[in-house]
């Protein structure tokens, strides 16, 4: 028996769009996935939540236990952007001031959400545990270490860590010719 859904059980499931050689865990829970796209070479561990207007790009890895929560507004992971173990993402989130009402069940107008798109660029990577607020974007090449909150964008080629995170040195850029080179090897 194969942990992994087979092309054709992907392309039943009904996802906007799924690419090729795509493994997805069965032990995936998937949510409107009309509205989730996946590019090639991705691969999504047990237990991770995919619910909400998804894009994953190619050559792109979600480890156990994560949750993408992306709701109306999206959330976008570009190519070779990478999520650990336990980390959660979110589109949307409720207003904890007990100025409103919370929760799935309770109509908008009752409620306070806060909502923006999340974007994780090119060879972003996110440590294990760690969550991601809405209208966040996590720069090009930057990398979040394990067990941090981020609650504003990041820049590009950056290491963050913390709660909340903080800038800590600039990250090497050396995986852009690696890149290119693998690239380059796989298309010749």
């Amino acid at each position: 028996m194969n942990s992994f859904y087979s092309q054709e059980e992907l392309s039943e499931i009904g996802f906007l769009s799924v690419g090729e050689n795509v493994l997805i865990s069965k032990k995936t829970s998937i949510y409107n996935p009309s509205a989730i796209s996946v590019g090639n070479n991705v691969r999504i561990d047990d237990f991770c939540i995919l619910s909400g207007k998804i894009t994953i790009g190619s050559y792109s890895h979600i480890a156990a236990y994560t949750a993408l929560f992306g709701g109306e507004m999206g959330i976008e992971m570009h190519d070779f952007a990478n999520i650990s173990s336990k980390t959660i993402v979110y589109a949307a989130i409720d207003d904890f001031s007990g100025n409103t009402l919370m929760g799935p069940t309770i109509p908008h107008q009752y409620k306070n959400v806060k909502a923006g798109k999340v974007v994780l660029k090119k060879h972003a990577i996110v440590g294990a545990h760690s969550i991601i607020f809405p209208n966040v974007v996590i720069g090009e090449g930057a990398a979040v270490g394990a067990m941090s909150m981020v609650k504003e964008s990041l820049d590009d080629w950056y290491m963050y860590v913390g709660v909340p995170v903080r800038k800590i040195k600039a990250r090497k850029k050396n995986i852009v010719e690696l890149e290119n080179e693998f690239l380059k090897s796989i298309n010749s």
